[in-house]
């Protein structure tokens, strides 16, 4: 039970998040979908409370000392992935674009990046929480499927194919 809660609670960490959660589940013994899923329930818990509040709490920090750089530094970093997001698609197309910011493994795009950036730019609750989900999934079964050297084999497939 320690290493799904071990699991759990990584996947829960900003800039960790599942990307780290994953693989260190897998290294623990835990399947591929039962990581997924503990490592996606981690990173999704909170969503909610970072759409709901972290943009309030970052406002109000951002005028504060001591805290007050980090604060801001952190809303900007927000409002670029808000602005990222509104240059890779239309406001129709927002949800896939948010979906596909957290799907895609790279570094600080992430559900708690996405999250914010979608409450910068007032995307709906229910398509931010839906598409960050879908993401976050997305995510999971890229992360397990590059811990199982699939990507690896599909390369040297790739490469003998053209040699």
């Amino acid at each position: 039970m320690k290493k799904y809660i071990l699991a759990f609670l990584i996947s829960m960490v900003p800039l960790i998040e599942l990307r780290g959660g994953v693989p260190v589940a897998m290294t623990m013994g835990i399947s591929g979908p039962v990581a997924i899923a503990v490592c996606a329930i981690g990173n999704m818990l909170p969503v909610p409370f970072i759409y709901l509040f972290a943009r309030k709490v970052l406002v109000w920090g951002s005028t504060k000392p001591h805290i007050g750089t980090l604060f801001s530094k952190i809303l900007d970093k927000g409002e670029k992935a808000g602005q990222k997001l509104v240059a890779t698609a239309s406001r129709k197309g927002l949800f896939i674009a948010l979906l596909l910011f957290v799907g895609i493994p790279l570094p600080g795009t992430g559900a708690w990046t996405g999250t914010l950036g979608a409450s910068f730019l007032d995307m709906g609750f229910k398509s931010t929480v839906v598409a960050v989900c879908l993401g976050v999934i997305m995510a999971g079964m890229i992360m397990a499927l590059g811990y199982t050297g699939v990507f690896e084999v599909f390369g040297q497939l790739l490469h003998l194919q053209g040699a």
